[in-house]
Order: structure tokens, then sequence, then C-alpha cells
């Protein structure tokens, strides 16, 4: 009963905390190998909002999501084998116009679940300044 109060309270506070707007995604600050073990455990634990830096070798390049907001999108696979799709806001910030297969991309942005291994968005800068900026890094090049 204790656990389920305790929840119960968590899951208000946060609730509060968001809609006061003094709520940021958590920004977690680490090596790649660290990244990898973030990511296994989101995805195992299905947990999403939160903010990595890493990086993964493009395996599939997607057509654009037209939908809304304009993002390109591809897979990646990271070195512990699990994959991501990186949906990168076009509208908001460059094209990564040379990407092919094999290359390799690191990340600064947004994990969130799904049953394929997660995603990675908010690659780019926040106009309105209420998210934490992201970016993405091909052969040297910083888009964002």
């Amino acid at each position: 009963m204790r656990k389920f109060i305790s929840l119960i309270a968590l899951i208000t506070a946060a609730y509060l905390l968001i809609q006061s707007g003094n709520f940021s995604v958590p920004v977690l600050s680490q090596t790649t190998n660290s990244t990898e073990q973030v990511l296994e455990d989101a995805f195992e634990n299905r947990r999403s909002n939160l903010q990595v830096k890493g990086q993964g070798t493009v395996i599939r390049i997607l057509a654009d999501d037209l939908d809304g907001s304009r993002h390109q999108r591809f897979l990646i696979r990271l070195s512990s084998g699990q994959t991501l799709l990186i949906s990168h806001n076009i509208d908001l910030a460059p094209r990564i116009n040379q990407l092919q297969e094999g290359d390799l991309v690191m990340f600064y942005g947004e994990y969130e679940w799904n049953s394929q291994g997660g995603l990675i968005h908010w690659t780019h800068h926040d106009p309105k300044g209420s998210h934490v900026d992201g970016w993405l890094k091909h052969q040297g090049q910083i888009y964002q």
C-alpha cells in the first residue's frame, strides 16, 4: 500500500511540475558506452523523454515524413546492436543531403520508446526556447 501511495504522490508531483511550466527533459551526460546502456535500459523498461547523446551507423534511409512538420528519417544501429529511428525536423534544421547507408552519425536529442528500439527526435534548436536544443553531426558538420 505504501508503494501505491508513493506512486500516486510521484505522479501528482510530476503532473503539477509539468503544469507549472518548470519541467524540463532530464539531460544525461554520458560516454557512448553508458549512453548505450541508458538506451538499452530505456527500451527494456519502455522509458521515454530522455535527453541523450550518442552515435550509430546508418543502416537504412527512409522516406521523409511529410505529415505536419517535415522530418528526415533514417535508421541507425548502435554498437550494442540496438536500432533507433532518427526523426530530424527539416522545417527547423537543415537536411543531411549527403547521408548514405554505412555513414556514422552522432546525435543529441530526446529518446522516445517504441517497440522497434526507440526513436530520437528534437535533433534541432527549439525556436520557443522551452526544450533543450539538439543536433546531428555527420562528416564533421553539425545540423541543428
